[in-house]
């Protein structure tokens, strides 16, 4: 199956350099006639019948704000009487065009290029043999333009486009010493839990990316791997609500895509980053160096948690029977990120580029669990250890002909090592006695792997169309291996392997009036070889899933837009959902995967508009998401001896879902010093399990608030000022209600004089020690109530130097990388790859304390509560 992927991806690759080598001749070749090419092979005029002249006109075009030349502008010259064009072409490297062989008229000569106003020279009048030198033509930004919206102010924090909203988080003046979870809570429409569980319209079924590609850092979890990534090095959020084509399936609610930090520099630079506080330390080093054609790139980054402490008290009943926990655990423990890339410019218009990155992590997690069951108490003492490294390679080729023509090659492969295992030792109580009743332990080696090649062409039609296509293939291999002593448990090792093959087609249009249509549809074809090590072969069948979508964009003089989106998006099962084995960290609540599920395929439909006027941003958007099919919690009891109060949790394709919200959000600049910002996202929730017998027969529904507030004030002398605030009121689950939460931060910082870095001062919920989380579940079967005490005022001193000198280059060359975007709940480099460049790995302890099976991620779904403060193994939902 492997073979006929390849061969399929290299038949296209082939057809796709066919099509360019013969549709773009090289430069300098004749073309019958006569006529001179520019570099690219595109004929100077606009018909080849033309009337002949000997006038002349040439000129240099110029960014009007960086006197950069600006390449590839497109130079059009108009009969003044009919207004019908007679000549064009476009800008060569240095911004100069040149028309010729022009009859004697009178002409206008209208310069254009995505992200200018349009340019005109109007009264033109050539007279025969004349030649017209206008030398330096200045082209200034265009703040509205096709498809797109820009907000302008002291911090041009949003941007709004025909799929996407961005956030540009390398404004915040608090980032330093955070991560991206911290960047991640201030973005319209995300929601993130205290622990940095992400979700995008109050669903977690969403797709993360770093700079548009994935890495085995999203191991074991989003919220793990968000906290692996320096704030500071965030430049900014993409949030793309209705995903084109182009991108992989998966993904219902939609895609995040964090974009760093880079440059395209002659020279070299070095940036220094350190910072302390109360539950952490940090120093980080990223260098870039630029020669000539060569560009080198290196960064590693190193961080130690320590004084996590977390709590969590649990009341579970079963019929007549109560059990109450309590829970005290410390977190430890650290990582460490590596990171060295090079790319060669082979010509004008190919680049080579490569990559490696390497991970390291080694958290350490302890637990007093205390259980009163039946008049009888006993004591659990948990010592978990989560240990992984990872590995990331990638080659890429990228011709960029022009903007928006290009052809793309691009390859990963990913490895992620990981090891998760405990030691537990129980105790009976009485009094202050305790007798040892026995140990337990378990040892969880796992391996995730992935190799990917993507073939990728765009070519734009005409001057306002564009055309992609492509196709990719993704070869999954994951493993994992258990051995335990002391259980009266029977722990399944797993192989997994999954092949996914697909292909794409995207169109977009931009008209005149500024009206944009984006439409395309995506074809994906799994094949699945799963293997239970005890019990032999799954024989799970092999699906196909045809995924479209539709994006219309208006944008009008006034600056407001007017947007409507529909997507089809595919969930496939992830490991943490796949794997058969029984998590038993926390041996009241045991978490077992389902190696049967099927897919999931959500329909979203979204209308949205955006307006600014001066320094006044509004953004209002209205969804409605459908999802059947959907993977669902299912909690049953499940005693056992000496557990005859035990909660199993698994997961079976019974749900259905839909949700029905508004986002608006807000941006206002005051006197250019001071900005304002605040959101508020409720949606409707239903949800049923979809069950044919009426006495198991579930269902919930209700709303959720959530709402966001944020203050900036640049004082002078390099000062400023920010306070933020979220907030999330109890979120809708199948069985119950999650509790709500907030947070609140507020942070200075002081710029040095020459602007080569800066040092700030940063607090974090410090108006209390700790607050209350309170969960809920029922059915007919159980009650479980459960409170976390959540431990995270944090204080923190952060500085950042940058040696060297960077001069830029005159046009940034376009990076292309891998996206694998496809899996729900899954593991980093077999099942789940969530981001890309940073390197390193994440493997928190799921159910809190022990994750067993193929590194299961942790999610925050609506039937997912947060870890208590330090990964503790507590009752709670989801676990």
């Amino acid at each position: 199956m492997k073979l006929k992927f390849i061969f399929l991806l290299f038949l296209v690759a082939g057809v796709l350099q066919g099509a360019i080598a013969q549709n773009f001749p090289r430069s300098g070749g004749g073309d019958g006639g006569g006529r001179e090419r520019t570099r690219t092979g595109i004929p100077n005029t606009l018909e080849d019948n033309t009337p002949k002249g000997n006038a002349k006109v040439s000129g240099i075009v110029i960014d009007s704000t960086t006197s950069e030349p600006v390449e590839f502008a497109a130079v059009a010259l108009f009969d003044s009487k009919t207004n019908q064009p007679l000549d064009g072409a476009t800008t060569n490297e240095k911004g100069e065009f040149d028309l010729k062989q022009i009859p004697a008229g009178n002409y206008k000569l209208v310069i254009s290029f995505v992200g200018y106003a349009n340019k005109e020279i109007k009264d033109l009048k050539l007279e025969r043999r004349s030649n017209i030198e206008l030398g330096r033509i200045m082209l200034a930004s265009d703040v509205v333009q096709l498809g797109e919206v820009r907000v302008v102010g002291l911090a041009e924090l949003i941007e709004e486009k025909v799929d996407r909203l961005v956030y540009n988080a390398e404004k915040d003046v608090t980032s330093k010493g955070g991560d991206a979870s911290d960047i991640m809570r201030k973005v319209p429409m995300l929601s993130v839990d205290l622990e940095g569980n992400v979700s995008l319209r109050g669903s977690s079924n969403i797709r993360v990316l770093i700079n548009n590609k994935p890495s085995t850092i999203m191991a074991a979890t989003v919220a793990d791997a968000l906290k692996q990534i320096p704030a500071e090095m965030i430049k900014s959020v993409e949030v793309i609500t209705s995903p084109s084509a182009k991108y992989d399936a998966e993904g219902t609610a939609g895609i995040i895509n964090i974009i760093t930090k880079k440059s395209n520099i002659q020279g070299g630079t070095l940036n220094i980053d350190t910072g302390i506080g109360n539950r952490g330390s940090n120093l980080g080093l990223r260098g870039n160096y630029r020669t000539g054609k060569l560009g080198m790139s290196l960064g590693g980054f190193g961080r130690f948690n320590y004084n996590m402490p977390g709590k969590t008290e649990s009341v579970q009943q079963i019929g007549d029977n109560i059990i109450t926990q309590h829970i005290d655990s410390k977190n430890s423990g650290g990582f460490g990120r590596y990171n060295f890339g090079m790319d060669y410019d082979l010509d004008k218009t190919s680049t080579l580029s490569a990559g490696v990155r390497y991970g390291m992590r080694n958290m350490n997690n302890t637990q007093e669990m205390t259980t009163t069951s039946l008049g009888s108490s006993s004591l659990r003492e948990v010592d978990v250890k989560d240990m992984s490294n990872t590995w990331d390679v990638n080659l890429d080729y990228i011709k960029t002909i022009k903007p928006q023509h290009e052809f793309a090659i691009l390859t990963q492969f990913s490895r992620n090592n990981g090891r998760n295992d405990f030691d537990a030792y129980r105790y009976a109580l009485d009094g202050n006695l305790k007798e040892l009743l026995g140990d337990e332990w378990n040892r969880n080696k796992s391996i995730n792997q992935e190799s990917t090649i993507q073939v990728d062409y765009a070519a734009p039609i005409g001057s306002n169309q564009t055309v992609e296509v492509g196709a990719k293939g993704i070869f999954r291999q994951v493993t994992s291996d258990i051995t335990y002593g002391g259980l009266n448990y029977n722990p399944n090792n797993l192989d997994y392997d999954q092949n996914v093959g697909g292909g794409y087609l995207s169109y977009t249009v931009s008209t005149a009036n500024k009206f944009t249509v984006k439409a395309g549809a995506r074809y994906e074809y799994t094949v699945i070889d799963a293997r239970e090590k005890e019990s032999g072969a799954l024989n799970l069948p092999s699906y196909g899933n045809l995924v479209p979508s539709l994006n219309l964009s208006k944008t009008f003089d006034n600056g407001k837009t007017v947007k409507v989106g529909y997507s089809r998006r595919l969930q496939r099962p992830g490991i943490r959902f796949l794997n058969p084995n029984e998590n038993v960290a926390n041996p009241t609540n045991v978490t077992k995967g389902n190696p049967n599920l099927d897919p999931e395929l959500t329909d979203q439909i979204e209308l949205g508009t955006s307006f600014f006027k001066k320094n006044f941003y509004l953004s209002v958007s209205t969804f409605a998401r459908f999802t059947n099919n959907s993977i669902e919690s299912i909690r049953t009891p499940s005693p056992v001896e000496g557990y005859e109060n035990r909660i199993m949790t698994t997961y079976g394709n019974i749900g259905e879902k839909q949700n029905y919200g508004v986002n608006i959000n807000a941006n206002l600049t005051l006197f250019n010093k001071w900005q304002l910002n605040f959101g508020v996202d409720p949606y409707y929730a239903t949800i049923t399990n979809n069950s044919n017998d009426p006495a198991t027969l579930l269902e919930n529904s209700g709303f959720v608030f959530m709402g966001r507030f944020r203050t900036s004030v640049t004082i002078g002398n390099g000062w400023a000022v920010e306070g933020f605030g979220f907030g999330r009121g109890s979120e809708v689950q199948l069985q119950g209600t999650q509790a709500g939460f907030g947070v609140y931060s507020l942070g200075f910082k002081k710029d040095f004089k020459n602007k080569q870095g800066s040092f700030g001062f940063g607090m974090e919920n410090f108006l209390k020690e700790s607050f209350k989380m309170k969960t809920q579940l029922a059915s007919q079967d159980f009650t479980q109530n459960s409170t976390t005490y959540l431990f995270n005022r944090g204080f923190r001193f952060n500085i950042s130097y940058r040696i060297g000198k960077m001069n830029f280059t005159d046009q940034p060359r376009r990076r292309r990388s891998i996206s694998n975007d496809d899996v729900k709940g899954g593991d980093g480099g077999g099942m789940e790859q969530s981001s890309g460049s940073q390197g390193g790995s994440s493997a928190a302890p799921a159910s809190g304390g022990q994750r067993q099976g193929v590194t299961p991620q942790k999610s925050s779904t609506p039937d997912t509560a947060p870890k208590s403060g330090g990964n503790t193994a507590q009752p709670k939902p989801g676990n």
